[in-house]
């Protein structure tokens, strides 16, 4: 508080020297002045004294803040944390789509090929039934002819035996 009034030890009218001599004089060790500067100064340290009240309300403000900056440091930590985490996982998930857009792209690739080759062997396959046809009908002439030739041969020996 202010320095003014009673409370003030050593600096009221009492322990002005007198005769404006500014020298102090120590009052005498059982002088009553004594006792009442004592009791002037406990009054004063009781009532308007408040340093270890104060520094005991400093302490624990420090100690409360320097828990509460320590726990918003932790969020701080924990914030950047779950933000890096979120990155890594949106990164990832662009990742899976490409790998997924890049797996679609070889399986239409494997499709259309697989789709080719099914095309290709369908002609193929058409264009030996045709050539078995054609091969079966030169065979079945080609009997026909043999036939007709052995029978024509049967026949000419048929004439040379009637002899």
């Amino acid at each position: 508080m202010s320095g003014a009034g009673p409370a003030s030890p050593g600096r009221g009218p009492a322990a002005a020297p007198p005769h404006g001599d500014r020298s102090r004089e120590a009052p005498a060790a059982g002088s009553p002045i004594q006792a009442i500067i004592k009791d002037v100064g406990e009054i004063y340290s009781r009532l308007l004294d408040h340093r270890p009240v104060i520094q005991g309300e400093i302490r624990y403000f420090v100690k409360e803040f320097e828990a509460s900056f320590y726990d918003l440091e932790q969020q701080t930590d924990l914030l950047q944390f779950v933000v890096s985490v979120q990155a890594a996982n949106d990164m990832i998930h662009k990742l899976q789509e490409k790998e997924c857009e890049v797996r679609k792209l070889q399986a239409d690739k494997v499709m259309a090929r697989e789709e080719k080759c099914i095309a290709h062997w369908e002609e193929f396959m058409k264009e030996q039934q045709n050539k078995r046809a054609e091969v079966d009908e030169e065979h079945r002439k080609a009997m026909e002819r043999l036939k007709e030739q052995y029978s024509e041969m049967e026949k000419e020996l048929a004439k040379y035996v009637s002899f």
